[in-house]
């Protein structure tokens, strides 16, 4: 996707200072020639994979608002899915971060292979970016673990002598419920945040909705990151 629409994008816009595509208002007479339906969604879901892999955007609607903003382009029903930005990213990633996405994603699996040792005990399951393959050096890792009582996170947290912060998270668990708020033990590993989302124990058996398709998120056992480690650069 990145080829050819990239290709015609620096041509027509040319690269704004900083890096971003756009800057300036588009002629007038370009705007129609390209600028419409899908490859509008194309262009807005690069720009916006572009403010997430370089300046650690994470919310996606964010990203959309401020892509179509850089490109001129009205935030219309033309907006691109989540999924879109998210295959946009994982292009980007491997045309402008080649040598460098895949050592820090390693970095993340293994941080995320400790942290989920360190909390076995938790059931800890490895989910989100670090998972999918499209972490970057902004990325958190994010671990889903379960207990009927989340302050045992919490008190295991301060018996390990470990600073943490707590915040609330929304996830939705049906497609058409409502979202349910659940605690999440945040700290430090190093340079790495990690973020300790906690469920109840029957939450194991249903995963909440991904904030990229909708679907019920991927889960990753111990065994399973091991696995992606051994086969990963």
């Amino acid at each position: 996707m990145f080829h050819a629409t990239l290709s015609l994008l620096r041509m027509n816009y040319g690269p704004a200072p900083g890096g971003t595509f756009g800057g300036g208002a588009a002629p007038p007479h370009l705007v129609p020639a390209f600028m419409r339906h899908k490859q509008t969604r194309q262009l807005i879901a690069m720009e916006a994979a572009r403010l997430m892999a370089e300046h650690g955007i994470r919310d996606y609607y964010l990203a959309k608002r401020k892509a179509a903003g850089n490109l001129n382009v009205p935030a219309t029903q033309h907006m691109p899915g989540n999924d879109e930005i998210e295959q946009a990213l994982a292009e980007y990633q491997r045309l402008f971060q080649a040598q460098t996405q895949p050592r820090r994603l390693r970095r993340l699996r293994e941080a995320a292979l400790e942290a989920m040792r360190f909390f076995a005990r938790f059931n800890a399951r490895l989910v989100g970016s670090v998972l999918s393959g499209t972490a970057h050096e902004h990325s958190d890792v994010n671990l889903h673990v379960f207990s009927d009582s989340p302050e045992e996170v919490g008190l295991f947290l301060l018996h390990e002598d470990i600073p943490y912060e707590i915040l609330q998270r929304q996830l939705r668990v049906d497609a058409e419920g409502p979202s349910v708020s659940y605690p999440v033990y945040r700290f430090l590993a190093d340079d790495i945040a990690i973020d300790l989302t906690v469920f109840p124990l029957k939450g194991e058996r249903q995963a909440p909705r991904s904030p990229v398709d909708g679907k019920p998120m991927q889960r990753a056992s111990l065994t399973t990151v091991l696995k992606l480690l051994e086969t990963s650069p």
